[in-house]
């Protein structure tokens, strides 16, 4: 991938505007359009083709047309602070052609246009020795060096209209409220879409504006629902009933169409109906009681319908707000804070600065002015009575500038940026003001709190110093965290530690582990990552990185899952040295197991993770929150075998069955041949299998080494040729004489109804492309199997196809065909004389000398492999079969390879409310409210805060006991003995008056009720950790310092309670 040299560039676009007396001379940074594709696209193609490798995360959150709009837009970001480098780091990862403006002064009576000490507590690009110079020339090479499809160039010249006119959006931050109301009144003349971000402290403020007149297609990027259809009642007004399988999803007031109703044909075709939602599986439409009567089947699909929106120009909705809710907690907030930014505007404007940190005298003026802002606001938004303290609040921390407060705005504000630079109307825009705060997060003692500790002493961390004070920086620096995963949530995690200070003074560490290697995929989110490092190790390089970033933070980076195989390097002695856990995983067992480890530990936990515009932070603080794993979501539901092999009716379930094919043709069998050429045993264990196991590995082995055995290419095409016969053809005419169109069941309704789509049999068309591209890519992997050289020439393909016969095929009665899971559960025998026959026809190991195959790996992301092709080709022949519209490829790739959609705004946003947690957690917040369980979808926008719950309590004896607390046994004596399992029962007997019933030590038992008494009178004077060597057979390593026993206990009345586990230390 290229990449532009880290060289200054001066240009102009357009002409030469000439300065206006009302607004400053600026120095900018500026991203255009390239003139020659390079790192996001194709040097083939148009100026519109994307790359999939380096964007396909994203295309499954954008989509295709999305990204085209975002290539050619023209985007304005004005002021590179924290919160503009932030959105401007958004933008370029996510290729949009931008152009970006950092002001030429700081906000708020900075030295014009340089860098201070305060920046480095949130500008991640600027670094100590560029204090003094200008923001924009120091961060230009960096924000370069992300995306080099965004030419990232400096601009000096003046703020003009003629400037501005060259924008379809202008991104304004760090701008005082005189020039955004100008600016603002320009762009919404002239069209030009407008963003307004500003964060002050723990507060922050986003302002859109989309111009008058916008057409909304796609208000939630969701792919659009569909349901089967049983029953269409005949009445005033119709109701529709969906099949129970699953709920219908439907909302009050959304749009549908019908495909495929037989009976009241009056339904297909006919324009999209506005629902009214009865229940989980039926709603009702209009009156359909002149229609036919309904007689079976039918599919009912939602239908997106466009809606205008019109948005009001800055000046006109500062008096007269709309505002998005991001808390309802804070339900009254917005307008308070509404009155408390324009108020803190002409505080600056008067003083050229803004409130001291935590001054009591500027806070009392603060709230003076918005006394009068209030006073002479308009009815709308003129509050009754003034929330002083939140005012007095926002005075106390306007100074500061903290990195996961421009994380969360930046994150929400570069998503509105796309939306308005897409111009495609998906995804619900900001209407229009957005207020948040994070006032959780100041000390739960205020009055511990000082002017003294805040003032800026020329540190990088001046800016967070002003806001929490010097103290809670110390105990930053002193943090000990480990940080599980370096993908796009590690990245930016690792970015806001570094920015707050964590980890970066006296005894402070951050520990980083991850065992995946840097994919061209990352680059478009993992934004610590550039395209030399691709293969690099992730943690490695996220180490790197983020020590450009702050040379003072100390990473040690390993490559190692966590779980119980990596034990004795994060033993007892790693956790109980560390302060706290955030997790960066997209694999629910790996957090699952972390969130033992924390719960074990007592160890404080930030869960974290996305999913396309939707993200969600959980954080879990020991003894006063429930753990990660208290609550887990209901697992996927299956797609039924029987559903795959015979009666798929959605596109998934064709793709799910290429998968499946794939699997069972290309990799499975080979790995099974060559299983069976080196292990003598193979035939006698897969004789153990469980079902039909045993007959269908064997008679696989015999179709690769016996009846499909390849030698040539030729020999290639014609089993892909004879095998898209087989399953498109024979397997299907077959089904339909087992199960005829015309088939009854036993209560007299058709068999092929609702979920049952009567198939019909393909014919094979050699000049059909989708039939010639199943037999190439087939016979490409066939011939990978065996070590044979493939071909991509359609001719020659075609050719040998044209001379191959295939072999007349006749429906046989006998056959037998499952029509439900359970059946086939219940008719699961094999014939054991099949079996000894396969046996007997297997080809000696002996008589293979050399020979073995090559299992394929299914991989995705390599568009030139044909593991793709095939999936695709193999799903959309299924689906012609059963009359189910295809799955184009980019569809296919995010079901087939289970793709997670994401994005870095999302990513960006979601981190930053999780650190934010992490003030919290450091400072030792101990009142459950003061902290914050959030959920966010950027799509619509939706934003919600909780109080995480309390652990669940148990009691016992009047003892209340939660998931945090146990039992603590030390397993030594005075005397230097172990406790033996005598002394361990009477222990509980004596001390806690419970009798212990049932001992476990992970899988293995260590005592019960009912042993035999020959073994119990055996066991009972030996120590606890020799039963534990002797039932588990294994030994105990020496980084084990105590073992998690499970009791099962009676009390002294003899029923039944539950009680903690038992907390064994052994040494």
């Amino acid at each position: 991938m290229s990449t532009l040299p880290l060289s200054k560039k001066r240009c102009m676009s357009g002409p030469d505007p000439k300065a206006s007396s009302d607004c400053p001379s600026a120095c900018s940074v500026m991203f255009k359009v390239p003139s020659d594709p390079t790192n996001g696209m194709p040097k083939t193609g148009s100026a519109t083709d994307i790359d999939e490798g380096l964007y396909s995360r994203q295309l499954y959150v954008l989509g295709h047309e999305v990204m085209k709009h975002l290539q050619t837009s023209t985007v304005l970001v004005s002021g590179l602070r924290g919160l503009g480098v932030e959105i401007a780091k958004n933008i370029i990862l996510g290729a949009v052609m931008t152009r970006a403006l950092p002001k030429h002064h700081p906000w708020c009576g900075h030295d014009q246009g340089t860098a201070q000490w305060a920046d480095l507590s949130s500008q991640f690009y600027l670094r100590e020795e560029d204090i003094g110079k200008n923001r924009a020339e120091a961060s230009q090479p960096r924000l370069a060096e992300l995306n080099s499809s965004v030419p990232v160039t400096t601009y000096a010249g003046a703020f003009v209209d003629d400037f501005l006119s060259g924008f379809q959006v202008v991104v304004l931050t760090d701008s005082p409220l005189e020039d955004q109301l100008r600016v603002g009144e320009f762009c919404h003349s002239r069209g030009i879409m407008l963003v307004k971000a500003d964060t002050r402290g723990l507060f922050g403020q986003l302002f859109c504006d989309f111009g008058e007149e916008m057409i909304l297609m796609d208000s939630n990027g969701e792919q659009p629902l569909s349901a089967m259809i049983p029953v269409v009642t005949k009445d005033n007004p119709g109701v529709v009933t969906c099949l129970d399988e699953a709920r219908h999803g439907f909302e009050r007031g959304d749009f549908v169409s019908f495909t495929e109703v037989q009976g009241m044909n009056e339904l297909n075709g006919i324009s999209p109906l506005e629902i009214k939602v009865l229940g989980p599986y039926t709603f009702s439409i209009y009156d359909t009681s002149n229609f036919s009567d309904y007689v079976c089947g039918g599919v009912v699909s939602q239908v997106k319908v466009t809606k205008e929106i019109s948005f009001k120009s800055l000046p006109t909705s500062l008096a007269e707000p709309d505002f998005v809710i991001t808390d309802f907690a804070k339900y009254s907030r917005p307008p308070q804070l509404h009155i408390g930014f324009q108020a803190l505007h002409q505080f600056c404007a008067q003083h050229g600065q803004p409130p001291r940190p935590h001054n009591e005298e500027d806070a009392r003026e603060l709230v003076t002015l918005a006394q009068a802002v209030n006073a002479q606001a308009l009815p709308a938004v003129q509050q009754k009575s003034l929330d002083e303290d939140l005012i007095r609040k926002l005075a106390y921390v306007a100074a500061g500038d903290l990195a996961p407060i421009n994380s969360f705005i930046g994150g929400v504000a570069a998503q509105e940026v796309m939306k308005l630079s897409a111009c495609s109307g998906k995804f619900m825009p900001v209407m229009q003001w957005l207020y948040f705060d994070a006032v959780e997060c100041l000390p739960e003692d205020q009055e511990a709190f000082t002017e003294d500790t805040c003032l800026p002493c020329q540190h990088p961390y001046d800016g967070q110093v002003a806001v929490f004070g010097s103290g809670l920086q110390e105990k930053l620096g002193k943090q000990r965290y480990f940080l599980v995963g370096a993908g796009a949530v590690g990245c930016e995690l690792l970015k806001n530690f570094a920015m707050i200070g964590l980890g970066c003074g006296e005894g402070g560490a951050v520990t980083i582990t991850d065992m995946d290697t840097i994919e061209k995929s990352n680059l478009s989110r993992q934004f610590l990552f550039r395209p030399w490092d691709i293969r690099k190790l992730k943690s490695d390089t996220a180490a790197a990185a983020v020590s450009q970033i702050n040379p003072h933070i100390w990473v040690m980076s390993h490559q190692n899952c966590v779980g119980p195989h990596t034990e004795h390097v994060y033993d007892d002695n790693f956790f109980q040295n560390l302060d706290g856990v955030a997790n960066a995983l997209n694999h629910v067992d790996a957090r699952t197991y972390m969130d033992r480890c924390c719960v074990y530990y007592r160890k404080p936990l930030l869960e974290s993770g996305t999913l396309g515009t939707k993200g969600n932070v959980q954080v879990v603080i020991p003894f006063l929150t429930e753990s990660y794993s208290s609550r887990q979501d209901p697992p996927e539901k299956s797609i039924p075998i029987c559903t795959l092999k015979n009666f798929p009716n959605a596109v998934e379930h064709t793709l799910q069955w290429a998968r499946d094919e794939f699997e069972g043709l290309f990799k499975q069998p080979a790995e099974n041949v060559d299983q069976y050429l080196i292990d003598s045993t193979f035939v006698e264990q897969t004789l153990h299998l469980a079902g039909s196991q045993p007959l269908e590995v064997l008679e696989a082995v015999q179709r690769s080494l016996v009846l499909q055995r390849p030698y040539t290419w030729a020999d290639c095409v014609t089993w892909a040729y004879y095998h898209w016969h087989s399953q498109y053809s024979n397997n299907i005419r077959q089904l339909l004489h087992n199960l005829p169109p015309n088939l009854l069941t036993s209560s007299g309704a058709p068999f092929w109804y609702g979920p049952k789509r009567c198939p019909h049999p393909l014919i094979f068309d050699v000049r059909n492309p989708l039939h010639l591209d199943y037999v190439i890519a087939a016979a490409n992997l066939f011939a990978q199997t065996y070590g044979l050289r493939g071909s991509q020439d359609r001719a020659a393909v075609t050719i040998l196809i044209q001379s191959a016969q295939v072999p007349e095929f006749t429906p046989k009665s006998g056959v037998k065909i499952h029509v439900s899971d359970r059946e086939l559960q219940t008719t699961s025998c094999v014939d054991d004389n099949r079996l000894q026959e396969l046996k007997a026809m297997l080809p000696s190991p002996e008589s293979l000398p050399g020979f073995k195959m090559y299992p394929i790996n299914f991989e995705k992301d390599d568009d030139s492999n044909f593991h793709m092709d095939f999936v695709v080709a193999a799903s959309s022949l299924r689906a012609e079969n059963y009359n189910i519209p295809p799955a184009d490829p980019h569809k296919s790739k995010l079901i087939a390879g289970k793709i997670i959609p994401a994005i870095a705004t999302t990513t960006a946003a979601i981190v930053g409310l999780a650190c934010l947690e992490l003030y919290k957690v450091v400072q030792g917040h101990q009142q459950l409210e003061s902290y914050k369980n959030s959920f966010i979808n950027l799509a619509l926008p939706f934003f919600s805060f909780s109080e995480p719950l309390a652990p669940h309590r148990h009691q016992y004896y009047n003892q209340q006991r939660t998931l945090w607390d146990r039992f603590e046994v030390q397993g030594l004596q005075p005397n230097g003995e172990e406790v033996t399992l005598k002394q361990f029962l009477d222990y509980f007997k004596t001390e806690h008056k419970l009798e212990i019933t049932m001992l476990c030590q992970g899988r293995s038992m260590l005592y019960s009720f009912f042993m035999t008494a020959s073994k119990l009178k055996e066991w009972l004077d030996q120590p606890m950790t020799a039963i534990v060597r002797r039932v588990s057979k294994q030994k105990l390593g020496h980084h084990i310092q105590a073992l998690v026993l499970e009791l099962c206990c009676n009390d002294e009345s003899g029923e039944g309670v539950e009680v903690p586990y038992v907390r064994y230390t052994i040494r």
